[in-house]
């Protein structure tokens, strides 16, 4: 009985000591949890004072780019959608090109044909006896016999007639002519049948042959673009020719109740309305070009030379 009764004094004793370790243990956890908490925002303000530069500082001076960071950018799908801010008052605006516009010499015209602007050409010249300076382009009679005939392709139809072209001999002599005749076959592609004076501007007439150079020309001058109908032309038919040209003629159209009507090209140099279409009206004339010039007031008067104004632009 004594021993049970000293049993049952021990086990106060022995609940209280558990009670006083848990207590402690309990005592050291929050006490250590406080000094990691206490660390933590510590070093939690020491690492936001370094991200946020002091206004003044280096670093707030240095753009995104030079510091290594890659400034924002917005995303395709924010982009799309974007409109196009409307110029500022110092943008210059955009010039719109006319519908006729003149190219330079150098470049390639968009109306030529076999003879292009800017393009030296390789071939034999040869000389005949020019009389009048008359020949297959029909200009008539001219006091002017600095003139050439053009070999069969490249005439083309008439389309070489009024070229002026300049022509150098292998000795670096030169002759500008203009192109009044056609040299028939078998003339072959490159080659001039010049009259005797302009052959003789280059070589010896007794050499009868030589090889030469030639381009294309836009001369100046101080003549202007005339008009001559055909002899028999009428209101029922009408053939139509343009002399004085400083650029060869691309194409000639008349003015009828539907507007500007085209003319088709004779080989003779003249443009042909075999139905009277546009006879004794407005014609307007492109050069190869592309400068249109409109003629009005031209009579139907056959065979007379009628002068007008205008004349196509230097190239």
């Amino acid at each position: 009985m004594k021993a049970t009764r000293q049993a049952a004094r021990r086990r106060p004793r022995r609940r209280g000591l558990v009670t006083g370790t848990a207590l402690a243990l309990v005592s050291t956890v929050v006490l250590v949890s406080l000094i990691v908490v206490l660390r933590s925002g510590r070093d939690a303000g020491a690492g936001n004072a370094a991200a946020t530069p002091v206004a003044g500082s280096q670093e707030s001076a240095v753009p995104p780019a030079a510091s290594g960071r890659k400034p924002a950018t917005a995303s395709p799908a924010a982009t799309a959608g974007a409109t196009t801010p409307a110029p500022s008052a110092t943008t210059t605006p955009a010039r719109t090109r006319p519908a006729a516009t003149r190219q330079p010499a150098s470049g390639t015209a968009s109306l030529a044909g076999r003879i292009r602007p800017g393009t030296t050409y390789r071939g034999t010249a040869t000389h005949y006896d020019a009389g009048t300076g008359d020949g297959a382009c029909l200009y008539g009679p001219s006091d002017d016999l600095m003139t050439a005939a053009m070999n069969h392709t490249d005439y083309e139809s008439s389309k070489a007639c009024g070229a002026y072209v300049r022509v150098r001999a292998a000795g670096g002599a030169s002759v500008t002519v203009r192109i009044t005749n056609e040299c028939p076959l078998p003339c072959a592609p490159g080659q001039l049948d010049l009259s005797a004076q302009a052959f003789a501007e280059l070589a010896a007439p007794s050499l009868g042959r030589i090889q030469v150079t030639w381009s294309l020309l836009s001369p100046s001058t101080s003549d202007t673009v005339s008009v001559r109908y055909k002899t028999g032309s009428s209101r029922w038919w009408c053939a139509i020719q343009v002399i004085g040209h400083r650029n060869p003629v691309a194409r000639l159209e008349v003015r009828t109740g539907g507007g500007w009507h085209p003319l088709p090209r004779t080989d003779y140099n003249y443009f042909l309305s075999d139905r009277g279409s546009g006879c004794g009206g407005a014609i307007r004339i492109t050069d190869i070009y592309g400068e249109p010039l409109v003629l009005n007031g031209i009579a139907l008067r056959p065979d007379a030379v009628q002068p007008t104004r205008v004349q196509f632009a230097q190239h």
